[in-house]
This record gives structure tokens, C-alpha cells and sequence, in this order.
């Protein structure tokens, strides 16, 4: 025993349990990633998928079959679980690209499960049976219990993978390959082929919205996201139509309820009316803003989500991490191979008839069939054969074998007694040309396989268009659309915050998710995240909610500063900060403190009065200090000297305007959003009281503020401009009720905000045809006077054709049959013209006009009386400014 102990080694033994582990877990995995979570790269199919669509084939007979009796046919290829190939012939019914079905197979909106395998139905699709089964290009392989045969992979002439996505996790690797666009894979092999450059990007049927800025061709590292349609029906109401990829309604909803009942968003209720189609309506809550609600179902809810494409796919037995242009590219050079085996195949099946068609044809016609009536062997029989055929072997493209003869032997003699010479020329005939067709398409096998692609288009590409719009999305910033849940208090004493509070200063409302900005009496400063009760230091000044980025929120300071003893002057605007890092708007000394402090949502200069200390040597106690002297500077700065004597108290003189100017506004026509980032087109210098015209392409215009949480459609925006009262829209348009063109120019008579207003005739054939915002707009028109005319073209001046007119006017007949063509020329350079006085007589006439016309209108007039009891501009604009819409023209 003690020897035996002695032998003992541990070491030893934990090598052999190392050795083991190691090869279990690498079979394992390797067993993982090859027969279960990854696709092949030949055909797309994970296994079990591939085991389906072949025990399908195998009972295909033109009919439905049950998917209950599809499950039991494919465990004869591998023991996969009922309920693993239940799920997998759902998943690729659902697409309906591979598979018929029949029966409740659940739907992917909604999220509801498909009806029992007993009682839904299924075969395989028309597309299917042509692009994915050649019995004679398959390789094959035996089932795992040796009794049947199952493909390696399927001779897919489609990237499959590709259409369908696929989603797998194996072990220490996992694959995720965004469906994409029946048409768009088509066409991409048909550019590829063809040697010309191409682009994919994923399509959902689920439809929505999708941002592909950094899809990186759905390799490794890219990422997409992906919004729901949401409109707006009215200002109490948005409705959403379509949902993302991956989501489902009920997702959405339970989504959208969690957001409000933690008060990111504020809604009255959600009603769920999807059908046919997907329809979720949201209803708003009192005074909520439907642009900022719409952000915020973005930022908070699953209306936006985003996915990580990572494409990995299984070539000669080994992962492949690739791009979806390397999978098509690597899926159409496999078409080409297989259609040119296919090809050779049929060429070689041909070449046999015609040499079979040639042998019947010279064994009857020349009555060789006679000479062997007098043989007394079969060997003689085979020879005399084989002697008659001798004058006619040379002509054959290939050596005649005793096969061959063979089979002459068992043509029956009433066969020969109704042979047809003239039909079997006609067949040989037949059978040649095809040959011919054949092998033109072998030595042109691009051109052949181009024509492949082409007609799967034609024949399979019906409905199959993009549901998913490519779309840029703007970033929303979570602080700015989240809805006010809670209240911002104070303590200033105990120098804490808090919407815990509730016993002291109440400040402003705030959203849980707020930056908070503090500022203290010593000088010190910081930005902290809001929580319920947070101390932040004794002194408190002042405190709000902190915007990031915000340049025209503008902090006006007047400090002592501790060391000098002098008093110094700053204005400056905090647009970055480091969270919980305290700064100073002081030189930082111990001794330095705060004596007059304002912060100005629009960079607004105040005048205060400086009174100094009576034992000051200064002649003059008391004096005025107007800080729109002192430019804005970094925070950091130390700023302008205001006096070195000692200050007793400062007061505020008078309220000041800012001294910014206006906003620099750009409006992004991919995503329909304003910017201040210098994205897009340039609109303009808006001042406060400015606003945005938009014209939109079915002939409505619209008035609406500048602020950068507005949302435009961009499909359905003609024209945006800033709006200038005097401004002039021209217009050309087909009017549907009486059948002919007009012209017209007007002015906006109308100061609503947010409200569509309908200038041209309710009738659902009048067209838009060209409108413009210019003051001397240029067109040049290519028309036909009459059916049987030549096209003509001419120029035009807008304002020579028609004078400033309502904007309920119909506007000037255009006499053309047809107007082919409207080109937008650049504007003549305004100038001081009789418009201006037309214009003013139609302001001037407005109220009289208003009196006559629809609700509308009314209550655009009593917006106009009252704008007319607010204070006067500081300033008056300047000429440039008045036509910054200078290029903002539109023409479909």
C-alpha cells in the first residue's frame, strides 16, 4: 500500500485530465459551431435548416404537406429535437421566400406564436425548387445512422444568407447577418458580374427607418440603427405604422408605457389597433410638444434600436469572419459554377441523344436490322451491327461502344415499322439547337448568368421591393427631449439639491436624467448629476439645470478678487464641463468672493449700479457698469477691471437685450431637421421673433419656430426657407378640377404657427409642379401648344407673367396642352420694384380679407393682433437679411 502511494503522481494525473478537458471542449465547441449556430457559406443554411428543406424535396408532390409530418421526415437525417426544427421551418415560413404556407404561422409584427405543427401546412416555394436543388450538382453524404442519404450542402444559385439573416451563438463565437433586399441582392450580383461597383444595406419586413452611416458592409465593428415610422395625426396624437427590425408591437408598447410611468415621456394612453397593418397610437398628454414626444419615444423606448451586424460563416470546415460584399461576390461565383455545371451537364446529355437520335436513325434507315436475322449468335448479332455502323463512326463524337449497340438490340420492331424519318429530323433539329444554345451560353457564361439574375427579378421580384427607407438620423440628446418629471429644489444654507427637497426653494421643473450647474458665493463651480439630496457646498448663488453646449446661455460676474483687493468684471458661457470638477470663476484665491452674479438664457447685458465703500479715496461713490462693454470670454478668463477701490453693495440698473445677435440656423434635408452645426442648407440669421416657411410638395405651406427639435418630412418638403413677411412664393401647378396649368404669386396672409395651409385647389389631381421663394425667380418651361406639336422651350420672368395676388387666388391660365419640363434658372438680383408697394396693399387689405375667409384665417388674424401689442424690434434687420432664401427653391 505504501508503495502504491509512493507511485502516486498528481501532477501526472492533472496533464491527463488537462488533455481531456481540452479535446472534449474543442470537440464540443467544434460540434457547436459547425452542425448548429453558423451558417455555410455554400448555401447559407445552418444544418438543421438545410435537413428540412431536403426532407421537403423528398416529399414534395405539388401539395401541401403538414408541418408535423416535415418534422418527422427530417429526424430520419439527424435526431434534432421536434421542437428546434418546429422553430426553424417557422422562422424561414415567416419570410415566405423558400416555403408556401398555409395556415396560422403567427406574425412577426406582433410577436404571436404560429398555430400547432398539426395544423399548419407547408411546401416548398417555385423559387426554391429553381435555385436551391439539382440533384445532379449536389454533394452527398450519408445520414448519421447510415440509412439515408442528405446533402453536404444544397447548390444554392442565390445568396440565401443574405436575404434571410441569420442569428447564432456557439461557443466563444457567435454570428449576426442582417437580412437584406430580395431586388438588391439580385442587382448586386448582376453589377458584380458585370465588373461594376455596388452597396448592400439591410431591409426589414417589418419596414421603419434605418441609419447604415456605419453599417462598415456588416463586417465586424459595424453597427446600425433602426427607428419606427411615427407620424403625426394630430397635434394630441401620433401614430406609429411601421416598427423596427427585431421588435415587435408589443415590445413597442410595453416599452412606451415603462418611459411614461418613470416620466421620460408624457402620454394619456397607447391603443393598439395593428391588423393588416401596424397601427399604435399614442395619445398625448395636455401641452405636450409632439416633436419632443417623438424624440423621446426614440431615446427612451424601443422605437429606436440598434443592432451590431457581425458576419461569420463556415467555409472548408472554419469560421470565416467576412462582409456581406465578400459573402455576395463568394454567392455568385458559386452561381456561375453551378449554372456552368449545369450547363456542361445538359450539353452532355444533348451530345448523347443526338448520338442515340443518329444510331436509331442509321440502324433503321439503312435496315441493319435486317442483316441480323440471319445470325445465329447474339455476338453475331452484335457484330453484324457494329459492321453496318462502320461508314458512319467517323461523323461521331465519340468511339461507339458495345452499350451503345446494346441498346439498338432493344428497339422493338413496332417502333421500327412506325418510325418517322421526317419527325426524327425534326427532333435531331430541335435537339441541335438547343446543343447550339447550350454551348453559346458556356462560352458566355456572365452574359448567361446575368440573364439568370434578371429574370429570378422578373419572376420572383413582385412585392419584394425595399419596405426599410434609408434614412440619416440626427442624434438625440436624452436631457433636451425628456419630459419634466420632476422639480429641482434648493438648500442654500446647508448647500444641498435635490428633487428630495420638497421643504425648501423650489427652482425650476427637471427631468431625472439632468445635469445640474451650481454656482457658490466664493466663486467656485461645478455640474453635478441630479439625485435626490446631494450637498454640493455651502453658499449656493445660483443653480439650474445645465445644457451642454448651450453658447447663448451667457453668465454675467462681477468678483472681488482676494489677493489684489480689485474688483473685476467677466462674462462668459460654460459649454463643456467635467462632472463633479470643481472650477473657479475667480483667479482662485482664498479670499475672493462673488459680488453680482445674473445668468442670461440669451446673452442678455444688464446695467447695474456700483456703489463704492464711504472710506474709499474714489471721487465718484457711485457709478454705472454696463457689461455689454465687456466681450465674452473663456470661463476661464480673469476679465476686465471694474474698480480697484472697495465695493459696498451692487444693484441691478436695468434690464439688457443680448448681445449675441441671431442664430445661425441649417436645415439637413436627409433626416428633416434644423442645426446649428453648419449641416446642410444654409437658412439664414434667425432673431427671436423669427420664424421657418416651409412648402411642402402637396401644395400646403406651413410657419413654424426655429427650434432644433422641429421635425420636417423630408420626402414631402419642397421648399424651407426663413420667412420674410414681404417674401413672395411663386408657383406653377396642374389644377385636376378644370384640367389646365396656372401660375400664381402670393404672400403669406397667415401668422399661425405649426398650421398647414392648403394655396392651391382641393382636388386630388392637382400636382405641384414648381415653386420658389426667390424675389425675382427665373424659369425656363419646355411645353407643347398642342397634342400633335413639337416641344418648345421659353424663359420666363415670374413676376412678368402674373402680379402679386391672395394666396386663395388660382392664379394666372397657363395655355399649354403639356408641360414637359420646368427648369429653376438663378434669380435676378432683387431690386426695388412696384412688388413691394402690391405687397404692402395686400397687408394692408389683409384684415378686410380675413373677415371673409375660413376659420383658419380668423385665427391667424387674431395671432396678428395680437404680435401687434408686442415691443418693437430693437433693430431692423439688414436688406441681405430679408433674402436669405436666396437658393431655396424646389422643383419635382
Amino acid at each position: 500500500m505504501s508503495e502504491d502511494k509512493g507511485n502516486y503522481d498528481p501532477t501526472q494525473q492533472n496533464e491527463v485530465i488537462d488533455d481531456m478537458f481540452e479535446k472534449y471542449f474543442l470537440e464540443y465547441a467544434s460540434y457547436v459551431i459547425l452542425e448548429r449556430a453558423v451558417p455555410a457559406g455554400e448555401d447559407g443554411l445552418k444544418p438543421v435548416q438545410r435537413r428540412l428543406l431536403h426532407a421537403l424535396k423528398e416529399m414534395d408532390d405539388g401539395r401541401f404537406n403538414k408541418v408535423a409530418n416535415v418534422i418527422g421526415s427530417t429526424m430520419q437525417y439527424h435526431p434534432h429535437g421536434d421542437t428546434s426544427i418546429g422553430d426553424a421551418i417557422v422562422n424561414i415560413g415567416q419570410k415566405e421566400l423558400l416555403l408556401d404556407i398555409q395556415g396560422n404561422w403567427g406574425d412577426i409584427r406582433t410577436g404571436d406564436p404560429s398555430a400547432a405543427p398539426r395544423y399548419i401546412e407547408v411546401r416548398l416555394s417555385k423559387f426554391a425548387l429553381e435555385v436551391l436543388f439539382n440533384e445532379d450538382t449536389t454533394d452527398w453524404q450519408m445520414s448519421y445512422d447510415g440509412r439515408k442519404r442528405e446533402p453536404v450542402t444544397l447548390p444554392a444559385k442565390f445568396p440565401l444568407v443574405l436575404e434571410l439573416g441569420v442569428e447564432g451563438i456557439a461557443v466563444g463565437l457567435s454570428t449576426k447577418i442582417l437580412p437584406h433586399n430580395f431586388i438588391e441582392l439580385c442587382e448586386a450580383s448582376i453589377k458584380y458580374l458585370k465588373k461594376q461597383e455596388f452597396v448592400l444595406y439591410p431591409d426589414f419586413l417589418t419596414g421603419g427607418f434605418i441609419d447604415v452611416s456605419h453599417y462598415n458592409d456588416g463586417a465586424r465593428g459595424g453597427k446600425v440603427k433602426m427607428r419606427a415610422k411615427i407620424s403625426e395625426l394630430d397635434k394630441k396624437t401620433l401614430k406609429i405604422s411601421e416598427i423596427p427590425f427585431s421588435t415587435t408591437t408589443g415590445s413597442i408598447i410595453e416599452s412606451i408605457i415603462k418611459a411614461n410611468d418613470s416620466g421620460k415621456i408624457k402620454i394619456k394612453k397607447v391603443e393598439d389597433n395593428t391588423a393588416r397593418d401596424v397601427e399604435i397610437l399614442i395619445h398625448l398628454a395636455p401641452n405636450t410638444s409632439p416633436d419632443i414626444t417623438i424624440d423621446a419615444l426614440y431615446a427612451f423606448t424601443n422605437c429606436e434600436v440598434s443592432a451590431s451586424p457581425n458576419a461569420v460563416v463556415i467555409i472548408d470546415q472554419k469560421p470565416h469572419f467576412l462582409s456581406v460584399s465578400e459573402i455576395l461576390k463568394s454567392s455568385t461565383d458559386q452561381t456561375v459554377h453551378l449554372l456552368k455545371r449545369e450547363l456542361e451537364i445538359r450539353k452532355s446529355e444533348l451530345m448523347e441523344k443526338l448520338l442515340y437520335s443518329s444510331l436509331e436513325k442509321i440502324f433503321i434507315e439503312n435496315r441493319i436490322y435486317r442483316d441480323i436475322e440471319e445470325c445465329e449468335t447474339f455476338e453475331a448479332v452484335l457484330e453484324t451491327i457494329d459492321k453496318g455502323l462502320e461508314p458512319f463512326k467517323k461523323d461521331f463524337y465519340r468511339v461507339i461502344t458495345r452499350e451503345d449497340i446494346l441498346r439498338l438490340t432493344d428497339i422493338k420492331i413496332k417502333r421500327i415499322s412506325k418510325y418517322d424519318s421526317f419527325k426524327a429530323e425534326e427532333l435531331m433539329k430541335r435537339q441541335e439547337e438547343e446543343l447550339l444554345q447550350v454551348e453559346d451560353n458556356l462560352a458566355n457564361i456572365i452574359r448567361y448568368t446575368v440573364d439568370f439574375f434578371q429574370d429570378l427579378i422578373k419572376k420572383y421580384g413582385k412585392g419584394r421591393e425595399r419596405r426599410t427607407e434609408i434614412l440619416q438620423f440626427g442624434e438625440v440628446q436624452a436631457s433636451v427631449v425628456a419630459a419634466n418629471n420632476q422639480k429641482l429644489y434648493v438648500d442654500k444654507e446647508g448647500g444641498f439639491i435635490g428633487y428630495g427637497l420638497k421643504k425648501d426653494e423650489y427652482v425650476m421643473d427637471c427631468s431625472d436624467i439632468d445635469d445640474i450647474i451650481v454656482f457658490k458665493a466664493d466663486g467656485k463651480y461645478s455640474v453635478v448629476k441630479i439625485q435626490e439630496k446631494v450637498f454640493v457646498g455651502k453658499g449656493i448663488i445660483h443653480t439650474s439645470v445645465f445644457r451642454k453646449n448651450d453658447e447663448r446661455m451667457i453668465y454675467n460676474v462681477i468678483y472681488l478678487d482676494g489677493t489684489s483687493g480689485r474688483t473685476f468684471g467677466k462674462r462668459f458661457a460654460v459649454t463643456g464641463v467635467t462632472r463633479d470638477k470643481e472650477y473657479d470663476v475667480t483667479k482662485g484665491s482664498s479670499r475672493s468672493k462673488v459680488l453680482y452674479f445674473s445668468a442670461n438664457e440669451n446673452g442678455e447685458a444688464e446695467i447695474v449700479t456700483i456703489n463704492l465703500t464711504a472710506s474709499s479715496n474714489a471721487k465718484k461713490k457711485i457709478f454705472d457698469f454696463n457689461f455689454a462693454d465687456l466681450l465674452i470670454k473663456n470661463k476661464s478668463a480673469m476679465g476686465n477691471l471694474v474698480t480697484k477701490y472697495s465695493v459696498r453693495k451692487i444693484v441691478m440698473k436695468s434690464a439688457g437685450v443680448s448681445t449675441l445677435g441671431g442664430v445661425d440656423i441649417w436645415y439637413t434635408p436627409m433626416i428633416g431637421r434644423l442645426n446649428k452645426d453648419e449641416h446642410g442648407q444654409y437658412l439664414g440669421n434667425f432673431g427671436p421673433n423669427d420664424k421657418v416657411l416651409v412648402i411642402y410638395k402637396n401644395g400646403e405651406y406651413e410657419l413654424t419656430n426655429f427650434e432644433l427639435t422641429n421635425h420636417y418630412e423630408p420626402r414631402q418638403v419642397h421648399t424651407i426657407a426663413k420667412y420674410n413677411e414681404k417674401g413672395v412664393i411663386s408657383c406653377i401647378y396642374y389644377d385636376g378640377d378644370q384640367r389646365n396649368y396656372h401660375i400664381k404669386r402670393f404672400i403669406i396672409e397667415t401668422s399661425t404657427l405649426d398650421k398647414k395651409f392648403l394655396f392651391l385647389t382641393d382636388h386630388n389631381r392637382t400636382e405641384l409642379l414648381m415653386a420658389s421663394y426667390d424675389a425675382k425667380p427665373r424659369i425656363e418651361i419646355k411645353y407643347k401648344k398642342t397634342r400633335k406639336s413639337e416641344q418648345e422651350t421659353e424663359l420666363f420672368k415670374v413676376e412678368e407673367l402674373i402680379e402679386v395676388k391672395g394666396w386663395k387666388a388660382l392664379g394666372n391660365k397657363l395655355n399649354y396642352e403639356k408641360i414637359v419640363d420646368i427648369k429653376m434658372l438663378e434669380p435676378e438680383i432683387p431690386e426695388e420694384t412696384e412688388d413691394e408697394e402690391v405687397v404692402d396693399q395686400v397687408l394692408e387689405d389683409q384684415s378686410d380679407d380675413n373677415e371673409e375667409d375660413d376659420d383658419s384665417a380668423s385665427e391667424a388674424t387674431e395671432v396678428s393682433e395680437n404680435e401687434e401689442k408686442e415691443e418693437p424690434k430693437a433693430t431692423k434687420k439688414p436688406k441681405d437679411d430679408d433674402h436669405d432664401s436666396e437658393g431655396q427653391l424646389g422643383l419635382f
